[in-house]
Parts: structure tokens; sequence; C-alpha cells
């Protein structure tokens, strides 16, 4: 018989980085009007805050890709792990009116930078579910360019339905996608760390969005001086379909 371990050969298991109770803390703002969507801030240890920063990918070009683990280090791998849990799923979705939002298929694409181009009004597609930003940046300068902003309407950058949110570490956006879910930012150009995650209606949509934002990647590393100069003339109210 082999004699029983020593529980002090086996390290404990790193807490969670991610905590559902967090989702409940003092500032949480959980709206329904005029679309379903949360705030919630200071969703991140500040001890990770390091960890996280260095093992965040370091994309040659602007934009949103599809995440692949080999990009990234341990500890972005464990975040989207836990992101993408059912646990943490249900939860946002308990809060947005989506009952068992971790039952449908997640889309995780990350976002190091962006140009002028990135950032218009738009309401995400019909494939979409729900979708959660979680953002990774140390600070942000005093500007509103960039600062993630919930809209009344789809032709007007400035019609806040709350005040904008700065993209800074831990700051947490969700939302339930609706023909009226309107959302965008002032151009800006620079490095803005983000994850998102997508719930999709179905594993064909994934696999669809996958494969586009493959390409897109592609595109953006053969082309990515020409990609910049498209946005530079961006409109501050310009949207899109998407």
């Amino acid at each position: 018989m082999n004699a029983a371990s020593d529980p002090d050969d086996h390290p404990a298991r790193a807490e969670n980085l991610l905590d559902t109770a967090r989702l409940d803390q003092a500032g949480t703002q959980v709206r329904a009007q005029p679309f379903a969507f949360l705030i919630a801030r200071d969703q991140l240890p500040p001890a990770a805050f390091d960890e996280l920063a260095t093992d965040f990918p370091r994309y040659p070009s602007a934009g949103f890709f599809p995440h692949e683990a080999r990009d990234c280090g341990p500890s972005i791998n464990r975040l989207i792990d836990e992101l993408t849990s059912r646990e943490f799923a249900d939860a946002i979705g308990a809060r947005l009116g989506v009952p068992n939002l971790g039952a449908y298929p997640s889309l995780v694409t990350i976002c190091r930078a962006l140009n002028k181009r990135h950032g218009t009004i738009h309401t995400d597609s019909q494939s979409k579910v729900v979708t959660a930003l979680l953002y990774l940046n140390a600070t942000w300068p005093d500007i509103s360019e960039g600062c993630f902003r919930f809209l009344n309407r789809t032709d007007d950058i400035d019609d806040l339905v709350v005040p904008e949110i700065r993209p800074i570490y831990g700051n947490l956006v969700a939302f339930k996608r609706a023909d009226n879910s309107f959302h965008g930012h002032l151009p800006h150009e620079g490095e803005r760390r983000v994850i998102q995650v997508a719930w999709l209606t179905s594993e064909q949509e994934k696999l669809r969005k996958t494969q586009r934002g493959k390409l897109s990647r592609l595109f953006k590393t053969l082309f990515g001086g020409l990609d910049r100069k498209l946005g530079a003339g961006r409109d501050r109210n310009a949207a899109h379909r998407d």
C-alpha cells in the first residue's frame, strides 16, 4: 500500500482571478433600459496586474484577434478560462436576464492596440447573445478617446446612457445584444488592452467568426499601414452594422 501523500508536497491551487461575488460589490450598475447591461469595476486582484501585463499577447497590428493560447502567457490563458467558465457566464447572464448563458458557445478576442478606425457605433450582430469586455490597462490619460460608451442612438456618440467607462485594469462591461444596444468610443490610436468574450447563438457562428478573425489578422499583418490610413479620417459619429 502506498503511503498517504503529504499535503505539503502539493502546492495549493491559486485563487481565482475572477470572483462572481465581486459583481455585486458597491458601485456595480445593472440596468434593463434602454437595453440590458452591467458595469462592474475592480473585478481583478491588484496583485495579479504585473503577471497579466507580462503575459498579455504582443500583436504586431491593431484590432481584435481570436484568442490563441500560444500567443499568451499562462496567466492570460487562465483568466480566459475563468471568463468563459460556466459559473462566470451564468453569473453575467443572470444579471442581464439571460438564463444559462454558459450553455452558449463563447468566442474570445483580444486587443492590444487600436487605430482611429475602431470604436464606431454599432449594436453587435444578431449572432451574439451577450458580449463582455474586461480591460487591463494600468492607467488611462485624462481624455475621453477610447473610453467605452453605452449610447441611446446610432448617430450620436455623445448621447450617453451612463457616463463613459475608462478602460482601466479590472473594469468590466457586459450587455445583452438588442436592436438598440448601441455602443462605441471616440477614435483612439495606441495601446488599449482588452479581452472580449461573446456568447454566440451557435457553434457555426463561432467557426465563421473565428475564420473571419484569422483572415483579418493576416490582412493586418501584411497591410497594417493601409488599415491605419483608412481610419485616420473617421468621423466621430461613424457607425457600422456589426
